[in-house]
């Protein structure tokens, strides 16, 4: 993914913006004044009926990214002195949006065009429906990464339904290309044109600054693999900085210039916890199709020297983190995605909960069986309390993790049962959409939406 230029924004448009902004809350004053008589607070529990002049901010996460903003949104529309209320979208409906009248979507797209887990069930259960949505208007925060090739599939989609239906756009939906700062700043400018005015300039998400880390490590993981090599890799911070949760990611700028002469960033799954005192990847080297090493993994496996300095930015990755309390953990992966899941087996080790069950696949027991000594030595202690693994190579019928899940689908039954939470990490194309085949025929696909919208059910897949 190329990385998010933090370019200027375009004054004449802002400014025009503005101008247009100004003109309009001079002719609406006396109502924005009216409502900051009645000024009220953001409302995140999204419960009953909203009022008639309730300003409704929506948000569809995968990783937290959209929920954060529409968080920040929120507050700056209730400090305009506009009644409003936050909620996801899991618990809207069309009956919601009729009474609302207004509402403002900030909406992200996960894999190539898919609804975020959460939305899922929204998306099922109201998008292929007519409502009459004639009074509604509204406006549209559409978040993609233009390396998809459905970029900002699942909030075009919505904003599709939302026309079929007659709701009116405040203004032109806003397309976000991986956190583009003058998108965002767009979106101010659209906000200051319906009353919200804000002196508060984006970035709106506050993120960790890029910082120098030093590589330490970097380990072969599967000699003799007939495929590609996986490394581990550990960094330390040269500002004794380490501040992360198990799920989050590691941003590391690319020092080579990408084909349009810009400095490039890859996002990786944190192995690691900071007890560890070092951030931990596990990184496979790609090939492009004329065998030429793809541009991050290649820096990072075989041009970064052991010693050299990397920039890394922790980036906050909500939607992979552990559902609060000691409830069991399911966690399902393949190859590098088990990175994501030894941070969570690390940080319920720390805090003395064992209740895990690991399922991990790769190609061979032999040469790929990443971090054996640590998995079994979990597995002795208690600290995984079952383990299914599936080498897909060492027998003539390929069986892939998803063959184990379904074949342990009484005990998947009993442990949701029991309140587990599934944590998967790993491969988007084959391994976790077969997982989630198997998890839906076993548990019913209403159930696991609701798993999803509960945070019971949560991925970290590319």
């Amino acid at each position: 993914m190329p990385l998010a230029e933090l370019l200027p924004p375009d004054s004449t448009r802002i400014l025009t913006a503005i101008a247009v902004a100004a003109g309009y809350i001079g002719l609406c004053g006396n109502a924005v004044l009216g409502h900051r008589r009645h000024r009220r607070a953001a409302d995140p529990s999204g419960a009953g009926p909203p009022d008639a002049g309730t300003l409704l901010v929506v948000h569809a996460s995968q990783t937290g990214f959209a929920e954060e903003l529409a968080r920040r949104t929120a507050e700056r529309v209730a400090a305009a002195g506009i009644a409003t209320r936050l909620m996801p979208v899991s618990a809207l409906d069309a009956a919601t949006l009729a009474a609302a009248g207004r509402a403002l979507f900030i909406l992200s797209t996960t894999g190539e065009g898919d609804a975020p887990d959460p939305a899922a069930g929204f998306a099922r259960r109201v998008l292929d429906r007519p409502a009459d949505l004639g009074r509604l208007r509204y406006g549209l925060l559409a978040l993609g990464d233009r390396s998809y090739r459905r970029f900002c599939a699942f909030g075009l989609a919505v904003d599709d339904w939302l026309g079929r239906q007659g709701a009116v756009p405040l203004f032109p939906t806003i397309e976000v290309d991986d956190g583009d700062p003058a998108a965002l700043e767009r979106w101010q400018a659209a906000l200051a044109m319906i009353g919200v005015v804000s002196d508060q300039p984006a970035p709106w998400v506050e993120e960790a600054p890029y910082r120098p880390w030093r590589l330490v490590e970097r380990r072969l993981l599967n000699p003799g693999n007939a495929g590609h090599p996986a490394f581990h890799l550990a960094f330390q911070p040269q500002d004794g900085t380490t501040d992360w949760v198990a799920g989050d990611l590691a941003r590391i700028a690319i020092a080579a210039a990408d084909a349009d002469g810009r400095t490039p960033h890859r996002d990786y799954s944190i192995a690691s916890i900071p007890a560890d005192g070092r951030l931990e990847l596990l990184v496979r080297l790609a090939r492009r199709p004329d065998g030429t090493a793809g541009l991050g993994s290649g820096w990072l496996t075989q041009q970064l020297a052991i010693g050299g300095t990397a920039l890394l930015q922790v980036r906050r990755n909500a939607g992979f983190h552990a559902p609060d309390g000691a409830r069991p953990l399911i966690l399902i992966g393949n190859g590098t995605g088990l990175a994501g899941l030894r941070a969570h087996l690390k940080a319920r080790a720390a805090h003395g909960l064992d209740r895990n069950w690991l399922l991990f696949g790769e190609r061979s027991r032999s040469s790929d069986y990443f971090h054996r000594e640590e998995i079994e030595g979990w597995r002795r202690s208690g600290v995984i309390a079952r383990l299914d693994l599936a080498f897909s190579r060492d027998q003539d019928e390929r069986i892939y993790v998803q063959h184990r899940l379904r074949a342990a689908a009484a005990d998947l039954t009993r442990w949701v049962a029991d309140g587990a939470a599934i944590l998967v990490c790993g491969s988007a194309d084959g391994m976790a959409p077969a997982v989630h085949a198997v998890l839906s025929d076993v548990l019913g696909a209403e159930p696991l939406e609701r798993l999803a919208e509960d945070g019971r059910y949560r991925r970290d897949v590319y």
